[in-house]
């Protein structure tokens, strides 16, 4: 059959089951779960795998549900992520009233485009050479360092991100190139981007520590731990003037405790900390500066700093040839004029450390407004919140993977890692370190 022929047939499958595609990316919205906890989210995508006969694995870095469609002839396998977890925002209007998770981020509808893709590909599967592994993957979003601590002391997982842990323990090894998409919404509408990249990062968890007493009758028996907090901040923000502008570097914490009580001076301020940038070298350089600044704000008021650091994301890079398919497919769906390439972005993804290891795509696409993790942030067009991506990632796994997946093995062969899995592996454990300073 020509690939035409099955680039129709694979449309019109994702039509068929239009309103299934649409209802899973709304349940999946309405009972948001936090990274590594995404239980019910994992059984909605099994419970679809079954439906559509799709062997899958389960239980990946504790939800992750990898699906296979097997082609007729043997060739590559190429994963199509979707991402299980949502974030904190009570502000949200539809954020959860006990948790305050909302999906904010738009993964629900990466899930809604994983399995819209899947019902087209899994159609045409006898056309294809290789395999699709349909992957719903946890925690994207890097939040609560403590219950990821807690569980990386449980035993049940070493590194903070999904796509980190699942690297560690094999989940990607079959996979040979991956593509996703993620939700944008700077412009409204049936429009998608291409970025140039993005930042990475490391997480900080700091504890500071003085010494409590009355507030009001004894202030100068105590050491004030809030105050080390504002000198280091200070002196954070004094640095940033040497931090490079083709760096793009980020500096930004929020407090986790900020003390006991008003009546007595603050003996332990917690607080979480990113640090980013679009490079290692400039990442490491940064978070040089950000612990000499912290140990100042301890230094200044005669305290203590505790700095535990956990390796975060690494910068994001398109694959340019991988990039070229996915637009055309684009401007074929929705126009030329609807396809923009937008400069990188600040913030960062673990889809960037699989792309330090295998050729991958990240573009954005519309169909939402509000700003991503905002109280705003809403669908605008159902079609392309959760229809259209599919169709593009579900034509360009077919040019991938038709005629003996030419395509994907030229990919494959002119790929240059930046590292193999076991160096990639002694970067992420060189970032981890905890010190505790004090005079």
């Amino acid at each position: 059959m020509e690939k035409k022929e099955i680039k129709t047939l694979v449309i019109d499958e994702i039509e068929k089951n239009k309103e299934k595609i649409i209802q899973l990316g709304k349940s999946i919205f309405s009972e948001p779960e936090e990274g590594f906890k995404e239980f019910k989210t994992a059984e909605k995508v099994k419970n679809i795998f079954k439906e559509m006969d799709i062997e899958f694995e389960d239980n990946l870095a504790i939800t992750g549900v990898k699906g296979y469609i097997r082609g007729k002839k043997d060739g590559p396998t190429l994963g199509i992520i979707g991402e299980l977890d949502a974030l904190f925002n009570p502000e949200h209007p539809l954020a959860d009233k006990k948790t305050g998770l909302v999906h904010a981020c738009g993964h629900f509808a990466q899930i809604a485009w994983l399995i819209g893709a899947g019902f087209g590909l899994k159609k045409v599967q006898n056309f294809i050479s290789g395999n699709i592994a349909l992957f719903a993957v946890p925690a994207e979003e890097y939040i609560n360092l403590e219950l990821r601590q807690k569980l990386k002391e449980e035993g049940k997982l070493k590194y903070f991100g999904g796509k980190q842990e699942l690297i560690r323990i094999g989940a990607f090894d079959d996979i040979d190139l991956a593509m996703m998409s993620h939700a944008q919404s700077d412009m409204p509408g049936r429009n998608v981007f291409i970025s140039m990249g993005s930042n990475g990062f490391i997480g900080k968890s700091i504890t500071f520590i003085g010494r409590a007493s009355h507030a009001g009758a004894a202030p100068f028996k105590g050491t004030n731990a809030l105050n080390a907090f504002n000198i280091a901040l200070s002196a954070i923000h004094a640095q940033r003037e040497t931090f490079k502008d083709n760096d793009s570097v980020r500096v930004h914490l929020i407090i986790t405790k900020g003390g006991d009580s008003v009546n007595v001076i603050p003996s332990e301020i917690k607080a979480e900390m990113y640090v980013r940038a679009n490079s290692t070298d400039a990442i490491k350089d940064a978070s040089l500066k950000v612990d000499r600044a912290l140990k100042a704000g301890a230094m200044g008021v005669g305290g203590s700093v505790e700095i535990s650091q956990t390796p975060g994301y690494l910068p994001l890079y398109n694959n340019e040839k991988f990039t070229s398919l996915w637009t055309k497919n684009a401007i074929n769906l929705l126009g030329k004029e609807k396809v923009h390439t937008a400069p990188a972005f600040g913030g960062s993804t673990d889809m960037g450390d699989l792309m330090h290891l295998k050729p991958g795509i990240h573009p954005f696409v519309g169909g939402f407004t509000g700003d991503l993790h905002s109280k705003d942030f809403k669908i605008s067009d159902e079609e392309m919140a959760y229809i259209i991506p599919a169709k593009i990632q579900a034509l360009t796994a077919i040019d991938l993977l038709y005629d003996n997946a030419q395509e994907a093995k030229k990919i494959i062969s002119d790929f240059k890692p930046k590292f193999t899995k076991e160096e990639y592996l002694e970067l992420l454990d060189s970032f981890f370190y905890k010190t505790l300073w004090h005079e």
